[in-house]
């Protein structure tokens, strides 16, 4: 049975009428087992191979190695299909027309899986959406999965339906099974694949050389198969007359739950977090509270992980009214952090966008402002991106010139990462 705990840091002294409390909720997953193993159901995986023209022949046959690679690391008895996508969606293994469009994982079907996915070849076009709705229709197929997962590979844009289109898509699937994005090579938009990634509740990254496929198909799967916990949902109480300014994940990335809860009850939303294994996350707190006088104390927040109908952990969010300016102007080191940390993968996407339109002077002064943050919480990955696309002078202030030519996988792979932030020195 896995084991939940929680951890709050925060400053809880408010000035004489202050309303903003902000607090890391840090919460803790130990003893997560295994995908589809834990009694809470069965677990369901689908690997999504983009074969349209573009992906040529080194990719394809690259990708053809990593999707059976992937398949080596599914548990036998968890269900499974491989998905071919071009302007069209196809459903490569279990060969069916109708019923179960699912198998079980055996050394059987995961031959026959390998047999299937050795005859892609790449031709046509690309159209995500009809991907993202087959994976649904065929998730639905078996009707009693727990847990649901995709592995989505593409290296193209999504030439050949609209955005409308793919939009719909993922408002059809949000909410039904989580979605791993990756794009190989550097033809395709990190902005279209975050957005089903951010979506559906997974991850998004390059993948620069086709060599690597493998080894990232097999670290995803394995991934997955760890997340013995199916599905949970981080629940926040506020007290009557108070607000929620946001929800945020900042850890292991930056995600905003906001927009994302539906009410418990009147005074209690829940937000999809999706499957855990046995790992920590840390949730950024924001709540706006009536302003109260010098002596008085609210319970701000009351912060609950809850898998099904069952709490497992809470952590409780403070509120303190003091005249003592020693308490009050105190920031919480975990709160600045983590504020740094989602400034930061703001500023490296807009000073991108800003360079992608030849607005150097903006681009210039948002990668100088990421520069500056990357350094002040610590984060050597955004710095090690950054310094490939930007010149430092000088890190603490901020100070850079873009560089004159920059690969583009580079510039990919800073926007990818914007996200992944790095926890808190001790």
């Amino acid at each position: 049975m896995a084991e939940f705990t929680s951890a709050v840091y925060q400053n809880e002294f408010l000035p004489d009428g202050g309303t903003d409390v902000n607090a890391i909720v840090t919460i803790r997953c130990s003893g997560a087992g295994s995908a589809g193993r834990t009694g809470s159901g069965d677990a369901g995986e689908i690997i999504v191979v983009d074969t349209s023209g573009s992906m040529g022949v080194a990719n394809m046959n690259a990708a053809k190695q990593a999707a059976m690679v992937a398949l080596d690391h599914i548990l036998d008895g968890t269900f499974f299909a491989v998905v071919a996508g071009n302007h069209k969606a196809y459903l490569a293994y279990p060969m069916v027309q109708t019923g179960a469009g699912m198998v079980r994982m055996d050394a059987r079907t995961r031959a026959e899986a390998r047999r299937q996915i050795s005859f892609f070849r790449a031709e046509g076009g690309t159209a995500m959406g009809t991907w993202l709705n087959l994976c649904k229709a065929l998730f639905a197929s078996i009707g009693n999965l727990a847990q649901k997962h995709v592995i989505l590979l593409t290296d193209g844009e999504n030439h050949n339906e609209t955005a409308q289109q793919l939009d719909q898509a993922i408002i059809n699937c949000a909410g039904d099974f989580q979605v791993d994005a990756r794009g190989v090579g550097v033809d395709w938009k990190v902005a279209e694949i975050r957005k089903i990634a951010q979506a559906m509740l997974g991850t998004v990254d390059i993948i620069g050389d086709p060599s690597q496929m493998g080894a990232v198909f097999a670290e995803l799967m394995r991934n997955s198969m760890a997340r013995g916990v199916a599905n949970a949902d981080l629940r926040v109480w506020i007290p009557q007359g108070a607000q929620v300014m946001f929800i945020r994940q900042v850890s292991p990335t930056v995600e905003d739950l906001t927009h994302r809860g539906t009410p418990v009850n009147q005074l209690t939303m829940s937000y999809p977090t999706g499957a855990w294994a046995d790992e920590e996350r840390d949730y950024h707190i924001a709540v706006r509270l009536a302003a109260k006088s010098v002596g008085q104390e609210q319970l701000a927040a009351r912060v609950q992980l809850a898998v099904g109908a069952e709490l497992l952990t809470q952590g409780l969010v403070k509120a303190k009214w003091s005249s003592d300016t020693n308490l009050t102007a105190q920031i919480n080191p975990e709160v600045a952090h983590y504020t740094g940390q989602a400034e930061l993968a703001q500023v490296i996407q807009e000073g991108l966008a800003a360079k992608a339109v030849g607005d150097e002077a903006t681009a210039t002064t948002k990668l100088g402002r990421a520069v500056q943050l990357a350094t002040e919480t610590g984060n050597v990955e955004a710095t090690s991106k950054l310094r490939k696309v930007v010149d430092i002078a000088d890190a603490r202030t901020g100070t850079v010139r873009l560089k004159k030519a920059v690969d583009k996988a580079d510039e990919m792979a800073l926007d990818t990462a914007s996200t992944k932030t790095t926890r808190i020195r001790g």
